[in-house]
């Protein structure tokens, strides 16, 4: 919870009145019905403790990533995991490919860890290069974190120079944390899952909230063949952490393969739609793999919408980043434009 703070993240639909909200990267489709069925019947359980071992969302996930209910830690929401990894390895030092998510940066500073940056270019188009190898070497982090498909660039890093990451980190004895949390909704299979047998050193982090639209349940998981480290990260948490509703969600979720094949296809369509019509207003748009698009514009753009109802993030807390960078979700077709009918309307009236 937020006390006496400001909200780093989009998704604020509380503070203002918000008719859409294309703040938060989220399954334009929403939450698939057959999921909504099974956390509707699980509220029949309400007056029982959730299952402490999550016995069937254990077995639900590791069938889907095809790993051994071994590799498997539940968590409430992905957030949840990020901070009990970061509280249970000891690490002086990590390297964090910056912009990228903030909560990384947050847990390791919690727990008295140096961050390191590596900074990408926005020339680069803000993708990863040879050159985080040259600094995983040259500073020999206890960490290092990467975020693909990135927020807020949307881009995938190339697997093969994934692969020399994993490497590099295998044989340094670095941890390295990969969150996938967007993966399912890019279409490709760029996961390192199937690399988690073979190197205890990768912590891979997995949510529901944005594929299956679960925000509000805090449904999540990370994966790793370091059993002592899943169960160092267990003993971090409060018991029964992941509620009666996300134990029902979960295995509803992962069981909806066509849904997020219908998903994926309207997400490519109509980030392409939104990515040539920003292009033709004349503003400078990054290529994404994602449900999402990191744009430059005029500063003010963000409250000029905020004004007609309509919720974007502004990306200038981001490290790496600043005034006038700005991440929009994909949406449906008709949501997608009326904001594009807006911004050129703001865009020729003037900020």
């Amino acid at each position: 919870m937020l006390y006496n703070s400001l909200n780093p993240h989009g998704g604020d639909i509380y503070t203002h009145k918000i008719d859409l909200d294309f703040s938060a990267n989220i399954n334009p489709l929403g939450t698939p019905p057959g999921v909504l069925t099974a956390m509707q019947e699980s509220l029949s359980q309400s007056a029982r403790y959730p299952d402490p071992f999550c016995r069937e969302t254990i077995s639900a996930v590791s069938a889907y990533e095809d790993v051994s209910p071994k590799d498997v830690l539940p968590g409430n929401g992905a957030a949840e995991l990020i901070y009990s990894f970061c509280q249970t390895v000891t690490a002086q030092k990590a390297l964090i490919p910056v912009p990228t998510f903030c909560e990384y940066e947050n847990a390791l500073k919690q727990n008295g860890c140096n961050v390191i940056h590596y900074c990408l270019k926005p020339e680069n188009k803000f993708e990863i290069d040879k050159g985080f190898c040259e600094a995983i070497e040259e500073e020999k982090p206890d960490m290092v974190f990467l975020c693909n498909p990135n927020n807020p660039s949307g881009k995938l890093a190339d697997p093969d120079l994934i692969n020399e990451i994993i490497t590099l980190c295998e044989n340094l004895e670095i941890k390295f944390f990969v969150d996938e949390c967007f993966m399912d909704l890019t279409g490709k299979n760029y996961s390192v899952i199937p690399q988690i047998a073979e190197h205890s050193s990768i912590i891979v982090l997995k949510a529901l909230t944005k594929s299956y639209g679960l925000a509000g349940i805090r449904a999540g998981y990370c994966l790793s063949s370091n059993h002592d480290l899943l169960y160092r990260m267990s003993q971090t948490v409060q018991p029964w952490n992941v509620s009666v509703v996300a134990q029902a969600a979960i295995p509803a979720a992962l069981k909806e393969k066509k849904y997020l094949e219908k998903s994926v296809s309207l997400i490519n369509k109509e980030r392409y739609f939104l990515t040539e019509s920003l292009t033709d207003s004349g503003l400078t748009v990054m290529p994404s793999d994602a449900n999402f698009l990191l744009f430059m514009a005029p500063v003010g753009l963000d409250l000029c919408l905020l004004s007609k109802g309509i919720a974007i993030r502004n990306c200038s807390n981001f490290v790496g980043l600043g005034p006038g960078w700005y991440r929009i979700a994909v949406r449906t077709h008709e949501e997608n434009k009326i904001l594009i009918r807006m911004i050129r309307q703001i865009l020729e009236e003037g900020i």
